[in-house]
């Protein structure tokens, strides 16, 4: 198999883990517990979302969910992102928004966060680079969750 082909099949696997978190968000719910939260705003294109966290007292993000309605990369934005930070330490959720935006805006590697982070179902968000109005919707649950972190009051927005 040349490497055109490999690079090819990955880009279709990506493109269907894209679609099947649009289609079929993870964590697509409300927490009526929440101790964190967080609303993102893209105001370009109208991406909507409520990011729910529980951090127990270990601070670790014990539950995750998301309300909102956006384009099919900001939705599976957000179900990844979801699926990534459950169980994590507040200190590396935040590494990830990190990692994530930084990754999606510049290109900067993922591998230089810590090593017990799973990025590899994130990678099917590097496609967004080659469009950089798309980049806004990627990015929009991970700004969510900084501001639900640091406890920010104002609405995030990819601006």
């Amino acid at each position: 198999m040349s490497d055109a082909t490999s690079n090819d099949e990955m880009q279709e696997l990506y493109r269907e883990l894209i679609l099947d978190h649009a289609r079929t968000p993870r964590n697509f719910r409300r927490l009526e517990n929440a101790t964190h939260s967080a609303t993102g705003i893209n105001p370009l294109c109208g991406d909507k979302l409520h990011l729910y966290l529980v951090i127990d007292s270990n601070e670790q993000v014990a539950e995750v969910g998301f309300e909102g309605s956006g384009c099919a990369i900001s939705m599976a934005s957000a179900s990844l992102m979801t699926e990534t930070v459950s169980e994590l330490s507040v200190a590396d959720a935040d590494a990830c928004f990190s990692a994530v935006t930084r990754r999606l805006t510049d290109g900067s590697n993922v591998e230089a966060v810590p090593s017990n982070l799973d990025f590899s179902k994130l990678k099917a968000l590097d496609g967004v680079r080659k469009h950089p109005s798309r980049v806004k919707c990627a990015t929009l649950a991970w700004h969510a969750l900084h501001a639900a972190l640091s406890h920010l009051q104002a609405t995030a927005t990819t601006e």
